[in-house]
């Protein structure tokens, strides 16, 4: 006999566990449901099964595969539509064949003897037998009544209280003559309660049902998921849970392999414990089921809860009642209270608490000492300002939605005023496009004129506005550091980053909603204007010594990151008379974001390039044309602080006795004022932020040239900003001024040792921290231009800075020695902890 498995639900009242999963792979003491009903079937030796799939369906396939792994041979059916349970199965009428089959949900969690049903159909000569069970709230179900001989006499789906005639309802798991199939629509919705069972009573077709005393529990909703962890841990469900079972006193512990456990004297009642993960000090865990790789501190309580894989429990942590998703991370001393529903990759910081009945949808940020009391849903956002400086940044399509955008649109145009003009543009990316589109609907709604450039780079957006046609603009892009999240970047009418007073605004008319909306013929107009790139060239060429770098024929090879400047760099290089090598030179929105190991493999293969061809140097940009990655000769990456020092000395050199004024950020290595030192030019510090880099330039004209610490430089000649593809043929010409090699001035260079830590701090006590350290700074030769910067020696120097964002306190510390910058930031770091908790 054949089984179809119906695995195509949405789980809707499962969310938000069920956002980023199907609900038949929601797992029940470590394995998900699907496999737990194919481990039934097998019992039974059921072993060919067809899976009807709609739902994430890949998530499903990529674990199951063909079955073989699990003793069975699974089919897929992937509908293109939602057909319905019965419309489901007709669609899957080939793969049946002509045989009796079984129909079982995936997600079920039932321990039922399949045999007894099966024999029981075939001696009551049905057509269909429905499996049924009798619950204590039948409002959710379809009740059944059932004569003596055991035909089904009355069916009614999900009845109201009055409508209840009997406790008896359907469990969704059927046998079924293929003949059945017969009275369902093909690609039709149809519902097997709904349309054909009815359908059957009426044509008086052998229609049996089968009542079972075994655990049947349909997993429908959160409460229901947590019950039926609590009745699988008392024994209540015939199922297995893996691990080495081990016998205490008051305790039945099953434990995975490779899982550490420091003691478990204050475990209670059945404990179930995953693969590879690690128990701290002093837990107390009561009826609980923790997943694989996951981490539970020291002096944790963990009583009657759930915990996904990879989730990470900090040190005195308490959990009651509780179910949290796949990777997230729980802050220390924070306490989540009963009925919480926690999904996929959330933070809850640390002595945060979260009240009872609530749940948080995937994503989401509590931030350290917050008391949450109400549900964070897809459109909701736990922060408390909405800009970041210039930038406002969410989850896509969930935080960044076409309501948010409009909404933000229209509040930029309230605060700049009716009848202005605004540039807007985006990367390639189809979220980006979506939010510009969005953003644009909110600014003409408020009765600005729009121009759309489309697709294009920050550089040539800022280049653009400082035409002073324009009230201010904007750029949409895919996060660089965070493939889930879009950022929104504001600039003020010259093109420089919108100042945090006019960001404020900005926020309150946005919470405030007290904008107004014009009258229909006032609405503005959306307009694309042209030659704004052939605009950006000509300067761009303008500032460069182009005759000097063609006559170098620079062999190169640009790593364009499938971003932007691929559509108007190659030109520029063409000009320039190089011979490129160019990578990823194509426009792709899955690939503006790369995490550690795709940042590696594509420095490597950079690398390899530059060498096996031997070309002069290697560049990669960021996909936003903003900031540069530097190759040597060698094949070797040149760190962003080194190549700082690197393009100083290329400039000052180039440029000696011409310069008497550089700007770096306050975190930038000292070699750069050794380097300046022998040029006698001045090294002028500013804010850790593109922002303080480029108020360097527009503060003082005898700045020419700011390097940051990101792969960003500033050359003011052709811009006020940093520009990539600028930078790259900038490095260019100096390299031709100097003759010097990228590899050679590397090596010729002081060296010093710099390194960075963070470390967690919550809003409330970044003050605190930052007024101990002026404290301490006192008696120092210190800088105070952001953060604290405390200079020791010569050599020597500890930065404590805040960060803007996150709850954290970034630590920077630099040397002539490796050792005095380890104990640095060792001493720092214990007196930021002593400071917090002073």
């Amino acid at each position: 006999m054949k089984a179809v498995i119906m695995a195509g639900g949405f789980g809707t009242r499962l969310r938000p566990l069920t956002m980023n999963i199907p609900k038949p792979m929601v797992p029940v003491v470590n394995i998900p449901i699907m496999h737990r009903i194919i481990s039934l079937l097998k019992k039974y030796k059921i072993t060919e099964i067809i899976a009807l799939v709609y739902y994430y369906p890949d998530v499903i396939m990529n674990y199951f595969k063909d079955g073989k792994d699990f003793g069975v041979k699974i089919s897929y059916v992937r509908a293109e539509a939602d057909f319905g349970t019965a419309g489901s199965v007709r669609n899957a009428a080939d793969l049946i064949g002509d045989d009796e089959f079984i129909v079982i949900s995936g997600d079920v969690l039932t321990d039922i003897d399949i045999s007894k049903v099966i024999n029981y159909h075939f001696d009551k000569k049905a057509k269909a037998t429905i499996v049924l069970t009798r619950v204590k709230n039948p409002l959710p179900y379809g009740i059944v009544i059932v004569k003596d001989t055991g035909e089904i006499s009355r069916f009614l789906e999900k009845p109201s209280w009055g409508e209840v005639f009997s406790d008896t309802i359907n469990t969704g798991i059927y046998v079924l003559n293929p003949s059945i199939l017969e009275f369902v629509p093909y690609k039709q919705e149809f519902d097997f309660s709904k349309n054909l069972f009815p359908i059957l009573l009426e044509k008086k077709i052998p229609f049996y049902g089968f009542l079972t005393e075994n655990y049947w529990r349909d997993i429908g909703t959160l409460g229901d998921y947590l019950e039926a962890h609590l009745d699988c841990l008392a024994g209540m469900v015939d199922l297995e849970i893996k691990g080495e079972k081990i016998e205490t006193k008051g305790t039945t512990l099953y434990t995975g392999g490779n899982s550490q456990i420091e003691d478990y004297s204050k475990f209670e009642g059945i404990v179930v414990i995953g693969e590879n993960t690690k128990i701290g000090k002093n837990v107390k865990l009561v009826n609980s089921v923790i997943g694989s790789d996951c981490e539970i501190g020291d002096n944790c309580e963990i009583i009657n809860s759930v915990i996904w894989d990879r989730t990470k429990i900090g040190k005195g942590a308490k959990l009651t009642l509780d179910v949290i998703g796949y990777d997230c991370v729980i802050g220390e001393k924070a306490e989540i209270n009963e009925n919480v529903f926690i999904s996929d990759h959330c933070v809850i910081g640390r002595e945060s608490k979260l009240m009872s009945n609530i749940k948080l949808w995937p994503w989401k940020v509590v931030e350290d000492g917050s008391i949450l009391s109400k549900s964070l849903v897809w459109e909701d956002k736990w922060l408390k300002e909405l800009f970041t400086e210039s930038r406002v940044s969410g989850i896509s399509n969930i935080e960044m939605t076409p309501e948010f955008g409009a909404k933000l649109g229209a509040a930029f145009g309230a605060f700049l005023g009716q009848g202005k003009t605004v540039l807007v543009s985006r990367d390639v990316d189809n979220v980006s496009r979506m939010m510009n589109r969005a953003l644009i609907c909110g600014l003409i709604s408020a009765g600005l004129d729009v121009d759309d450039l489309r697709i294009a780079s920050i550089p040539m957006v800022r280049h653009e506005l400082r035409s002073g046609r324009y009230a201010g603009g904007l750029h949409v892009r895919k996060s660089p550091v965070d493939k889930h999240q879009t950022d929104i970047i504001f600039f003020d009418s010259n093109g420089v980053d919108l100042p945090v007073s006019k960001a404020k605004a900005i926020e309150r008319l946005f919470f405030g909603e007290d904008f107004p909306r014009v009258p229909y013929d006032k609405v503005g107009t959306i307009n694309f204007p042209v030659r704004v790139a052939e605009g950006y060239v000509e300067k761009f060429l303008e500032s460069l010594n182009i005759e000097i770098i063609r006559k170098q024929g620079f062999k190169i090879v640009v790593d364009y990151s499938n971003g932007v400047a691929v559509t108007i760099f190659p030109n520029i290089l063409g000009q320039l008379g190089c011979q490129v090598i160019s990578l990823n030179a194509y426009l792709d929105p899955s690939k503006l974001t790369k995490d550690e190991k795709e940042f590696k493999r594509a420095i490597d293969e950079l690398s390899q390039i530059v060498t096996s061809i031997r070309y002069d140097v290697g560049f990669m940009l960021n996909p936003g044309a903003e900031r540069i990655w530097v190759v040597d000769e060698r094949g070797k990456l040149i760190e962003n602080d080194r190549l700082l020092s690197i393009v100083v000395k290329l400039y000052l050199e180039a440029n000696r006795d011409k310069v008497k004024k550089i700007a770096v950020p306050i975190t930038a290595s000292l070699e750069v004022d050794m380097i300046a030192g022998e040029y006698g030019v001045e090294v002028v510090r500013t804010k850790n932020s593109h922002y303080g880099m480029m108020e360097a330039v527009l503060k003082d004209p005898e700045v020419k040239f700011v390097g940051g610490t990101k792969g960003g430089f500033i050359f003011s000649e052709f811009l006020f900003a940093s520009d990539g593809m600028f930078s790259i043929s900038k490095i260019l010409e100096l390299i031709s001024i100097t003759g010097l090699k990228i590899g050679e001035v590397e090596k010729s260079l002081p060296k010093l040792v710099l390194r960075h830590k963070v470390l967690p701090c919550s809003r409330d006590l970044k003050g605190k921290v930052m007024r101990y350290a002026t404290l301490e700074s006192e008696k120092y030769r210190r800088q105070l231009i952001d953060g604290v910067k405390i200079f020791m020696d010569d050599f020597t120097w500890i930065l404590i800075l805040p960060d803007r964002q996150r709850s954290e306190i970034h630590l920077f510390a630099e040397s002539d020695e490796e050792k005095k910058v380890e104990n640095l930031l060792a001493t720092y770091s214990d007196k930021v902890e002593r400071w917090m908790k002073s």
